[in-house]
């Protein structure tokens, strides 16, 4: 009888970790209101109204380290370990992509597994789409997507990452530097990059988009953070910035 339970048991835990996800780390991906509005396709509020003047959160995403060669991995190696580079190796390239997605089809957000966190969410994980103007349409499209990958229950993965943006706002931290939203003032892109790695402590990867006159402005900032979705890292990988030139602007929101 006991073997048997011993047996079941054993089952159960080679069951778990054979679906668990093999990823290196979050991307917590937080966007500029004012860079996302100030284009040609322009945006809508959600249904909750104008959201605040402040960054807001795009997903939490599960991310490959060894995804790139050469430079690439060298920084994912010195970031992460060789060690943790080699267990997840095997995981690269999976779906013919850098991160894993769409990992359960079944597992749909559940309004009631959150409801204490909506409040947070409208005002932190707000959507700008146009599409819907319903945030609980993006919060489940970002659960479907990416937080089906994440080895978290769906109440952790999102509380993981409101905990993140709030202990690091990145408005205030570049206003602390001087970069404030503005229609005419530009800022050069090691600027910000320098005052979100000494605001926060760690390095982040940039992504600008333009505005509807091509100017480069500020649209993303993509934080890394450990595998368990609690605590930030340096980035282990660059990333395209899409930045047209060194100096980008902050559009006022």
């Amino acid at each position: 009888m006991e073997t048997s339970i011993a047996f079941v048991l054993l089952f159960s835990l080679l069951a778990v970790s054979s679906v668990a996800e093999k990823f290196d780390f979050f991307y917590l991906v937080q966007q500029w209101p004012g860079s996302f509005c100030d284009t040609r396709q322009g945006c809508c509020f959600p249904d909750t109204g104008k959201p605040a003047a402040e960054f807001g959160i795009h997903g939490l995403w599960p991310n490959y380290a060894k995804c790139g060669r050469g430079r690439g991995e060298e920084l994912a190696s010195a970031v992460l370990g060789e060690d943790d580079i080699a267990f997840f190796s095997g995981a690269v390239g999976r779906r013919g992509k850098c991160w894993p997605e769409f990992c359960d089809d079944g597992n749909a957000l559940s309004l009631w597994e959150v409801r204490d966190l909506v409040a947070s969410l409208n005002r932190n994980w707000p959507t700008l789409s146009c599409k819907s103007g319903r945030s609980f349409e993006f919060w489940s499209y970002e659960w479907k997507k990416h937080g089906t990958c994440s080895n978290l229950a769906q109440h952790d993965y999102f509380a993981r990452a409101l905990a993140i943006k709030a202990a690091y706002n990145l408005t205030a931290i570049l206003a602390g530097a001087g970069i404030v939203p503005s229609d005419t003032a530009t800022y050069s892109l090691s600027s910000v990059r320098d005052a979100i790695a000494q605001g926060t402590g760690f390095t982040a990867n940039l992504e600008c988009n333009r505005d509807a006159d091509g100017n480069a402005q500020l649209f993303q900032v993509c934080q890394c953070v450990d595998r368990q979705g609690k605590k930030l890292i340096d980035c282990p990988l660059s990333m395209p910035t899409k930045c047209s030139s060194d100096q980008l602007k902050l559009p006022l929101f």
